[in-house]
């Protein structure tokens, strides 16, 4: 027997043609012979440059142990801040004040101390109703220059906050009003939202506790009124006159 005679040839091969195509194959032929059997070359590796590490953050300086110190520092060239615009301004008040508030930072208005013009107003009578003033009082905030959006930046928040928590330190107040979110952020990590309505602690090294409470900035009452009765639930607790 030998092969089938009967098959079309010509749409068999017409028919393999139509697959190669389909497969994408366009040239059936080269003009040169090719060597099929001879061996293949390869190609060299392709070299890559050696990955470079990247380049580590350079070491924060320590901030200084001594009350006198860190005030000196806080308003100097290597402070955060420094360069940014407008003057800068110191913490005021009493160094061993059993109370200290911590605010964001100056406001527009401010020029000599923090919370002038009508804020400093309405802080000034929020003192009063506890039976607090200035002078008793240690008033200190986590921008000393005000930032040009008027906003902590986000990019050194950390590093503030670091300083903010430093200066608590020293001072050591029995309690302390951190008011404005963030003022509540640098000094508890939260938000005022979160960290309203109960105390918090804060234990130093030599042994004493510092009582914290959260409440609304006076700039914030000014625009919401209605959040006072909030904020003098804060105060009352911040007395110890309700329980937290």
């Amino acid at each position: 027997m030998g092969a089938d005679q009967n098959h079309d040839w010509a749409k068999i091969a017409a028919s393999a043609l139509d697959w190669w195509r389909e497969a994408g194959v366009d040239t059936l032929v080269e003009d040169a012979p090719f060597d099929w059997l001879a061996a293949v070359e390869t190609a060299a590796p392709l070299a890559f440059p050696s990955p470079v590490a990247p380049a580590s953050a350079p070491a924060l300086a320590a901030l200084p142990d001594t009350r006198e110190a860190f005030a000196a520092w806080r308003l100097g060239e290597d402070a955060p801040e420094a360069r940014w615009g407008g003057a800068a301004i110191a913490a005021s008040g009493p160094q061993d004040a059993e109370l200290m508030v911590f605010v964001d930072c100056p406001e527009r208005d401010d020029r000599e101390t923090l919370l002038e013009g009508d804020t400093g107003r309405l802080f000034d009578r929020m003192l009063t109703a506890i039976g607090r003033s200035r002078a008793d009082t240690a008033l200190a905030s986590v921008c000393t220059r005000r930032p040009t959006t008027g906003r902590v930046p986000r990019d050194i928040a950390d590093r503030l906050g670091e300083i903010a928590r430093h200066h608590v330190a020293l001072a050591a107040p029995k309690r302390l009003l951190a008011m404005g979110d963030a003022a509540s952020r640098a000094l508890l990590a939260m938000s005022v939202a979160d960290a309203r309505g109960r105390t918090h602690l804060i234990n130093h090294k030599q042994g004493s506790i510092t009582h914290v409470v959260a409440t609304h900035h006076p700039r914030f009452l000014l625009d919401r009124p209605a959040a006072k009765a909030e904020t003098w639930k804060d105060l009352l607790m911040l007395t110890g006159e309700i329980a937290s």
